[in-house]
């Protein structure tokens, strides 16, 4: 398990906190003004949860959505992978890497790494990293208590470092997040990680489409496809098929090299770039 870092509140949360002080002080000073008050923290709290539902949204706290310069400068992009190990897909997608010379960051869900150590294992000798995708990707995670978030975060973590990892990142479910889940990960000494580009592969079926969400990736980016849930395509398999070796054909024309998510403490400032 990672050290616990010092737990820093973003500046919105700091203004939070700041905002319901205050408004505590102004409805006992001057009870008229409560309606005012009450309104101002509802403006605030869909504010906060507005930025919850923007996976690439730092307002809750750092957030990992690009390579660092020196990574860029090299002409390198983060590939990353939710929602694995699948023992369908995952040793398919590593062959692939291993042929393209490409290597990858694997955000595993903890219950299925528990059912498949041996891929948590290829994907680790593989040159690959590890990290982690909640125990069992609930899709109200966001939803979820301080403690429900981190029995989720915490019993991941142990399933995966059972199975041989050491995660340092962790992406939520879908990418939304709460203002609580910040002061989680810095006690289980985890850092937060979206991406620049997804390809919706867990939702989209058509391997083009997912093609043409990806256009355009640049050196520094953070790619985030899917090797553990996918809707077939028309041909009844993972679209994931048709779109690695294409994605991987182009990174390739376009001097670009596939890398996994650095470890956090190479980020400058010892914190993930927001």
């Amino acid at each position: 398990m990672p050290d616990a870092r010092r737990w820093s509140p973003a500046p919105a949360i700091r203004f939070s906190a700041g905002l319901h002080a205050g408004a505590g002080v102004a409805a006992l000073l001057a009870p008229a003004t409560w309606p005012w008050m009450l309104g101002l923290l509802a403006l605030n709290h869909a504010v906060l949860s507005a930025a919850g539902m923007l996976p690439r949204s730092a307002l809750l706290g750092p957030n990992l959505r690009r390579l660092p310069p020196a990574q860029a400068a090299r002409g390198e992009v983060a590939l990353t992978f939710d929602d694995g190990p699948d023992p369908a897909m995952t040793p398919w997608v590593l062959a692939r890497l291993a042929e393209a010379g490409a290597r990858a960051s694997f955000f595993l869900i903890g219950h299925r790494a528990a059912r498949h150590p041996a891929l948590v294992r290829a994907i680790l000798d593989g040159g690959h990293t590890v990290e982690n995708h909640t125990q069992d990707h609930p899709l109200h995670f966001a939803a979820l208590g301080m403690a429900g978030q981190r029995r989720q975060v915490l019993l991941a973590q142990r399933s995966l470092e059972q199975a041989g990892a050491a995660p340092r990142w962790f992406r939520p479910p879908v990418g939304l997040r709460s203002p609580l889940l910040d002061p989680v990960l810095a006690g289980l000494g985890l850092h937060h990680a979206s991406w620049t580009r997804r390809g919706a592969d867990g939702a989209l079926a058509d391997p083009a489409r997912i093609l043409h969400r990806l256009r355009g990736t640049a050196a520094g980016d953070v790619l985030l496809l899917h090797d553990g849930t996918w809707r077939p395509a028309p041909d009844g398999t993972a679209p994931l098929r048709a779109v690695l070796p294409a994605l991987l054909c182009q990174l390739r024309a376009a001097g670009l090299r596939a890398v996994p998510l650095p470890p956090p403490e190479r980020l400058a400032g010892a914190r993930p770039k927001a």
